[in-house]
């Protein structure tokens, strides 16, 4: 069984202890290719992000660099600009022929909430290695919105794999003429390149900006907060945008995104010398995302974009990121989207699912 691990096998892994889930996992925790993680009953207050590093463990470096300690059981706001470091309720114990890798979850990424994942014995965020045992943590740097956060809440998951799964050029080729990946044509180099939507089919809004001022995000409020309090709207109406130094921006792909169900994909960002800015936190594409068979019919993907030293002009159809694909150990047993809460199925220019639908 070689590729990513699917939702029947990540509940096997739970039974068997494998993953560790301290208390048991709650409805809706396993994905089809992945397991959320939830945040435990403390936060650390650090001094900076940090590693663990190799013989080291997550602890010893807290000893370093801990400021103070956070309560987390009656909830508590993580400030913006701040890192925090809190253990998860999930830890590992892996077979030696079982990697993973995680990332933020959609819903984390579009708060431009940086979450990522680190272990004991650590030397890069979000690689678990082959074999790994041992507690999981959040690193957690809120970077426009101070949140309210509870034990339990998901802010980021796991995706486990068996051996080497991605697909060559030449095997994305073959899989896109045999199911579309995208509508219309591919681009097809190191991965599914996608670009930017700049010229929508109506209107003129193109994006969302977020505001430098705004008050607390409460994670458990769905559909709760006004658009207009945290975000300026980003409109276009030659196809190109001036991006804006340290400015965090939700924009879309051009392109309507498939993927079959016995694929999963992770968005990476482009090359560097692309430009001046970053794309993408949360990374998962499940199988069945955009997919026909799970009630899609192509979903766009939502680009979290962010700025770096000099302003930077985005144009419409600029390539800006690629999607990886990898092939799954078995086809999940529930796809994204069909039957159960897939948030983002279908989508176009959409925020994170705390705010309310314009």
């Amino acid at each position: 069984m070689t590729g990513v691990l699917p939702s029947q096998t990540i509940d096997a892994m739970l039974t068997s202890g494998e993953i560790i889930a301290k208390p048991a996992p709650v409805e809706g925790q396993v994905q089809p290719a992945s397991l959320d993680l939830r945040l435990g009953t403390v936060a650390y207050r650090v001094r900076a992000s940090f590693l663990s590093g190799a013989g080291r463990t997550v602890a010893e470096r807290l000893d370093e660099f801990e400021m103070h300690q956070i309560d987390l059981t009656d909830g508590a706001v993580l400030e913006k600009g701040c890192v925090y470091v809190v253990p998860l309720m999930e830890s590992l114990a892996l077979p030696e022929d079982v990697n993973a890798v995680a990332n933020a979850k959609s819903s984390t990424g579009r708060l431009d909430l940086l979450t990522r994942t680190i272990t004991d014995g650590g030397t890069e965020f979000d690689r678990i290695q082959s074999g790994y045992t041992g507690p999981l943590y959040a690193e957690i740097c809120p970077r426009s919105f101070s949140v309210l956060v509870r034990p339990g809440m998901r802010l980021n998951q796991i995706r486990f794999r068996k051996g080497q799964s991605v697909l060559s050029d030449a095997d994305l080729s073959v899989l896109h003429d045999r199911s579309p990946l995208v509508d219309g044509e591919a681009v097809i180099d190191d991965g599914l390149g996608f670009s930017v939507d700049l010229k929508p089919a109506s209107g003129t809004l193109v994006g969302y900006r977020a505001k430098p001022h705004t008050g607390v995000i409460d994670l458990d409020n769905i559909n709760h907060y006004d658009p207009a309090e945290y975000w300026e709207e980003v409109r276009s109406h030659d196809g190109q945008i001036i991006l804006d130094p340290g400015a965090f921006y939700i924009l879309v792909s051009r392109e309507a995104v498939h993927i079959p169900p016995a694929y999963a994909a992770e968005m990476a960002p482009y090359l560097a010398m692309v430009g001046e800015f970053r794309v993408h936190y949360a990374g998962f594409f499940d199988p069945g995302f955009g997919h026909d068979a799970a009630g899609g019919t192509g979903s766009r993907g939502v680009l979290e974009v962010r700025c770096h030293e000099a302003p930077f002009v985005l144009e419409h159809g600029q390539v800006v990121g690629r999607l990886v694909y990898e092939r799954m150990a078995d086809v999940p047993e529930q796809l994204y989207g069909a039957g159960i809460a897939s948030n983002y199925q279908g989508q176009g220019l959409k925020l994170s699912k705390h705010f309310k639908t314009p």
